[in-house]
């Protein structure tokens, strides 16, 4: 993959471009969410795969990477965003979320465990899917909503099954957590998409909608 890492911090930012630089990516580093935009523009049609993004850059060190992320995937719907970073935060989340349906992510820098399970994480996110962390899909999932959804209709067990695609589980891992088969998985998430009438379509992805609709719950 061709990847951005944007941190202020350059000891976070060059030891996390040296890490995946390590495995074999090509990686790029910038310090602000402008230079990171101004990047990713020149990039153009050979531009970068995913974008590593800190949250609290400067100046205001508040959400300038969370707003970076979003003129990012208004200019490059394309090319994935991960917020990296070490505060989870609902309404972050959310202004990612409500701009862009595919190819995003949210995790925590403190609850990344080994190298090779971040670089799952970005290669599922440049496949076009939503990677969250257990505990910011936890917090947006109790954060109170007023809109109704079709996610009540749901059975105990298929609320579990899309809780898991909610941080981001492949269908194996969803099979291992809840000791099920991969068969019987498939089956639970056909159902789930079928009670949200969610149909296959080629300008859709139905995992990451229906990801999304159980946020809103």
């Amino acid at each position: 993959m061709k990847i951005l890492v944007v941190d202020d911090s350059a000891i976070l930012r060059e030891g996390l471009a040296a890490l995946l630089t390590g495995r074999g990516h090509d990686v790029d580093t910038a310090r602000t969410g402008d230079d990171a935009i101004a990047a990713t523009d020149r990039g153009g049609a050979h531009g970068f795969d995913v974008v590593v993004m800190d949250i609290r850059m400067p100046p205001t060190h508040t959400d300038e990477g969370v707003r970076a992320a979003v003129s990012i995937k208004a200019l490059r719907p394309d090319v994935g965003v991960l917020l990296f970073s070490q505060y989870a935060e609902v309404h972050w989340a959310r202004m990612l979320l409500e701009v862009a349906t595919s190819g995003v992510g949210y995790l925590l820098k403190d609850r990344v465990a080994d190298v090779g399970g971040f670089i799952d994480s970005l290669q599922q996110i440049t496949a076009g899917n939503v990677v969250l962390d257990p505990e910011v899909a936890a917090a947006l999932v109790n954060t109170p909503r007023t809109t109704d959804s079709d996610v009540a209709q749901l059975s105990p067990r298929e609320r579990d099954v899309l809780r898991l695609m909610a941080e981001g589980r492949s269908n194996g891992a969803i099979a291992t957590a809840m000791f099920l088969s991969n068969g019987t998985v498939e089956k639970h998430i056909t159902t789930v998409f079928n009670k949200l009438g969610l149909e296959t379509s080629p300008s859709s992805h139905r995992r990451v909608l229906a990801v999304l609709r159980y946020l809103s719950t």
